[in-house]
């Protein structure tokens, strides 16, 4: 089983979306948290030592995800997916954006 940890600014609309959507997907558990200090669920560093595989949504993600957790992350895999603060929780276009974009990491 391979852990997966989608990260947005907020956990609000495009991490809790990408963990709806794979959270039947065979060989994989998925969870999903924020960076932002507001967020619905902030990251913390007990979900980066259980995940594998990190899903960040934009590169601004990826770099405050090192610049505050950088111990954490040894030997992860952190995957920038490129997904602009546009799109509301499931909408369609976010879903085949997510779909097409994170399924060939997957096992």
């Amino acid at each position: 089983m391979t852990h997966v940890l989608f990260i947005c600014g907020k956990n609000q609309w495009r991490s809790p979306t990408a963990e709806q959507i794979f959270a039947e997907h065979p060989g994989i558990e998925c969870t999903s948290a924020g960076l932002s200090h507001d967020a619905q669920t902030p990251l913390t560093a007990e979900q980066l030592e259980w995940a594998e595989l990190i899903f960040v949504m934009e590169k601004a993600h990826k770099a405050k995800l090192s610049a505050r957790f950088k111990p954490h992350l040894a030997g992860k895999r952190v995957v920038c997916l490129g997904i602009p603060d546009k799109y509301k929780f499931m909408d369609p276009a976010l879903v085949k954006l997510l779909r097409g974009k994170v399924t060939p990491f997957l096992p």
